[in-house]
């Protein structure tokens, strides 16, 4: 990293927010630099529903402004990321002792005016016919509703962005924790901390952007010795998978007699993913563990719904994120705004603006990093206008966004693939499978399988692009393979990665 010259912006946390402000502010003609403590993605921005969505139980509490800019989010990943936004159908049984049948219909209703698009299948009454096989839906269950909304891989959307910005000039940095900041006559003074080695170097930075998540007040408070006028209530949602409970190709959204809704989500072909939780938080954001009572929670809910009842014996992984939301006082957990809130502060001597990002979503972070560097841009004479709704993610530059046509491209160009790797190739890294498989001509080519087709060569594309240093990187975040590893193939892998690291 550069020492002497002072960048124009440093970027605190690696999450989706963090990178998509790197990258807006990168393709606008500014220095960056951005320094995560941990992986890319390994708080929050991995352990999310895998949903790109408008929210549509937001609509109850009347929160129109955050659904209808969600939903001009959701068409516009969509075009950006085709490889890695994918639009799924989502089932709602209906349950007369919860809400009204008339509520959801106009829900709905609303739901498709505000995110109208060609591309996403209007809503719709059904009736789920008790003696189709396919059904999982409890026979006493006979109507309900249909919408569509969209899935992600939320860790590689993390990446993605963070390779957009590196293509744009950012530099990024993993590992690497900022441990203090201090405002100069000239520049912000920023040390950075490797958190391996403990060697220590300083920047200097004319601006700051603190993305920093569920640390973003520690940031504030401990890093940067300041006080924010806004809060952050920290929320663990979790989430648990098990052997795929249907065949079809499509989500159900359960509701709770306590008000909140659960997905039921077809995960990696073999799976269900089932969630979230809305439990108040206390702890170190990378310690969040489900405990027993959300595990009953979870399998409660879908018994309820379900033919077969679900035991918490069937869990085979789990995964716990912490939601900073914006503090708005709410004693109703699920009820607190999911929206984001921007925090300017400036020195009145010399300038050197701070922008702090509180709460906001997945569905929204392009938005809100929009919003960040346009906060930003009145102090750099050079900074250009925003970009990044206009141009699609590395990988997403599918021929006209269409990824059954790229998918057929990809099989003929390589017919030596087989089929399974292929796909996974094609929904993990769209048209960089071809900067990965650059001059390779046949399996062979490929290198040692270490494991459930996870060959040498996208390892050493993983490890030589996309900041990836050790086993974990690599199985839960870059690949998600780390479902069908036992801990003995994990060991194997960690030892192949320590040997070829650079």
């Amino acid at each position: 990293m550069n020492t002497e010259h002072p960048y124009d912006v440093v970027v605190i946390g690696g999450g989706i927010n963090g990178v998509g402000v790197a990258a807006d502010a990168a393709g606008r003609g500014l220095s960056v630099l951005l320094c995560e403590q941990s992986d890319l993605a390994s708080a929050t921005s991995s352990a999310s529903s895998k949903l790109i969505h408008g929210g549509l139980r937001y609509l109850e509490h009347y929160d129109f402004a955050l659904v209808r800019s969600s939903l001009i989010e959701r068409k516009v990943l969509l075009k950006s990321a085709p490889h890695l936004v994918h639009p799924i159908r989502f089932a709602v049984p209906f349950n007369k002792l919860l809400r009204p049948f008339w509520i959801i219909r106009l829900g709905l209703f609303l739901y498709d005016l505000m995110g109208h698009s060609r591309t996403f299948k209007r809503s719709k009454a059904i009736y789920f016919n008790p003696t189709d096989t396919s059904n999982p839906l409890k026979r006493t269950i006979r109507k309900g509703f249909i919408y569509t909304d969209c899935i992600v891989d939320d860790a590689r959307l993390v990446v993605a962005n963070a390779l957009r910005a590196k293509h744009r000039g950012a530099k990024i940095v993993t590992r690497v924790k900022c441990i203090h900041a201090i405002r100069t006559q000239d520049f912000w003074e920023v040390t950075l901390e490797n958190v391996l080695t403990k060697q220590k170097c300083m920047i200097r930075a004319r601006s700051l952007v603190n993305a920093a998540g569920p640390w973003v007040e520690d940031v504030n408070k401990n890093v940067l010795q300041m006080q924010s006028e806004t809060h952050i209530r920290l929320v663990k949602g979790s989430h648990i998978i098990v052997p795929k409970l249907y065949d079809k190709e499509q989500a159900y959204v359960l509701q709770h007699k306590d008000g909140r809704i659960v997905f039921v989500i077809p995960y990696l072909k073999q799976f269900s993913m089932i969630g979230t939780t809305d439990v108040e938080y206390n702890g170190a954001p990378l310690k969040a563990k489900i405990d027993l009572q959300e595990m009953e929670y979870l399998c409660d809910i879908v018994s309820d719904y379900f033919h077969h009842p679900l035991k918490s014996q069937q869990i085979l992984s789990t995964w716990s994120g912490v939601r900073p939301l914006v503090d708005d006082k709410s004693s109703n957990l699920s009820a607190i705004n999911r929206g984001y809130r921007l925090e300017f502060n400036v020195d009145g001597k010399n300038s050197l603006p701070l922008v702090n990002i509180f709460g906001g979503k997945l569905t929204t972070y392009r938005l809100v990093s929009e919003k960040a560097i346009d906060m930003l841009a009145p102090y750099f004479i050079h900074c250009s206008n925003a970009w990044t709704s206009k141009f699609p993610l590395p990988g997403g530059d599918l021929p006209d966004g269409n990824f059954t046509s790229f998918l057929e491209k990809l099989a003929q160009d390589y017919d030596w693939l087989p089929s399974a790797l292929l796909m996974r190739y094609a929904q993990t890294y769209g048209t960089l499978t071809y900067v990965m498989l650059k001059d390779i001509q046949n399996e062979t080519q490929l290198g040692q399988d270490l494991g459930h087709g996870l060959y040498e060569i996208e390892l050493k594309y993983l490890m030589d692009n996309e900041w990836a240093t050790t086993a974990e990187d690599i199985l839960l975040r870059r690949t998600k393979l780390g479902l069908f590893y036992t801990p003995s193939e994990q060991e194997r892998l960690e030892e192949w990665i320590q040997k070829n690291n650079k």
